[in-house]
């Protein structure tokens, strides 16, 4: 039991730590992971998606801790007992992802690694195993170190947690996992290999044959058949290949200028994915360096989803562009700040910033 107990110790530690900081490195996209779980429809708890980003951050700094603090032995019975009830309530929450097919990705470690619902839930039951060793076998959780430097430990990954979620909150996250980090082609991002996986479908068709009902499947081609066509039933066997990046499209007044603006020489996108919720400071930041871009003869654009509040945003702060209507998960995706700055080459990313860093645009 002894050793038993030391393995899981090793696993469980080692996994609540990674996973913590691969979603602490990125806490806005965690809460827009939680957004989606309260949705009406999902868990049904819409008044808590304005402190998405608090729950989000409080959960991930959480997770860390319990990883360290079940390494280095302190509180073990706290520790354990937190352990099983956080993932007991996770084990839930992805089988129920799973089973009524609400939420696609659990969210577990960020962009890093994506998983399917059920994947979640897998592992999410093996974890419960290894807590569920811990749990019975507590006894044996010894502190790797005497006094108080297991606490003092646990203090300091504390501080730096809560310093780190600080930091990129007002920056950029530190590493960037998404489709859309520095260094992309987007069009590349869009495109799809000629020998990639297609989609594979059964269809089911539903006819009246003889006065009765007859469903016959086949793989997509309209079946021969003397009778009353009611009704067809499209099922996903397998899906096809998709592009790492997509849903991603650039317009106004229904015209798309994608295809065009991934051409420029010197493109400066401006995103936010809600100009409600935009930073009023981050504006004022961004109306200096764009002015500054458009001068060095930058095309600089505004991205938003929330299109018909562009042309009040546009006065308010006198800029000096135009916005355009992308897709809201899109612009969260390209950058976590809004709102946020991004310079592109030919369809290349080659600088993403925060508004915060506005100043450290490098204008060519």
């Amino acid at each position: 039991m002894r050793l038993l107990v030391g393995i899981s110790r090793i696993i469980v530690g080692i996994l609540f730590i990674i996973s913590g900081w691969i979603k602490l490195n990125d806490p806005m996209g965690f809460s827009f992971k939680l957004e989606e779980y309260f949705e009406v429809g999902v868990l049904n708890l819409p008044f808590l998606v304005p402190y998405a980003l608090a729950i989000a951050i409080a959960v991930v700094i959480f997770e860390v801790l319990l990883g360290i603090m079940l390494l280095v032995g302190y509180k073990p019975k706290f520790t354990v007992w937190s352990l099983l009830l956080m993932i007991v309530f996770f084990t839930f929450l992805t089988f129920y992802s799973a089973y009524f097919n609400k939420v696609t990705d659990c969210g577990c470690f960020g962009d890093a690694m994506k998983l399917t619902p059920w994947e979640s839930f897998t592992k999410d039951i093996v974890l419960l195993v290894f807590i569920l060793v811990l749990f019975f076998g507590v006894q044996h959780i010894k502190p790797l170190f005497s006094g108080k430097l297991p606490l003092t430990i646990t203090g300091i990954a504390l501080l730096a947690s809560i310093w780190f979620a600080n930091h990129v909150l007002n920056h950029l996250p530190s590493v960037d996992f998404r489709a859309y980090k520095t260094g992309v082609s987007i069009p590349d991002g869009m495109s799809i290999p000629e020998d990639a996986p297609k989609p594979k479908y059964d269809y089911h068709w539903k006819f009246i044959v003889d006065g009765n009902e007859k469903i016959i499947t086949t793989g997509g081609d309209y079946p021969v058949v003397d009778g009353e066509f009611i009704s067809v039933e499209t099922v996903e066997l397998e899906k096809g290949y998709e592009p790492p990046i997509h849903d991603f499209s650039i317009e106004m007044e229904g015209e798309d200028f994608t295809e065009d603006l991934m051409k420029e020489e010197k493109l400066l996108m401006v995103v936010s994915y809600d100009l409600s919720k935009a930073s009023d400071q981050g504006f004022k930041n961004i109306k200096s360096i764009t002015d500054k871009a458009i001068s060095k003869g930058y095309t600089v654009i505004g991205m938003t989803a929330s299109i018909d509040k562009s042309q009040d945003f546009v006065k308010h702060y006198k800029l000096g562009f135009e916005f355009f209507f992308t897709d809201q998960t899109t612009l969260k995706t390209i950058v976590r700040s809004n709102p946020g700055i991004v310079k592109v080459q030919k369809g290349v990313i080659t600088q993403k910033l925060h508004f915060n860093d506005a100043e450290d645009l490098i204008l060519d």
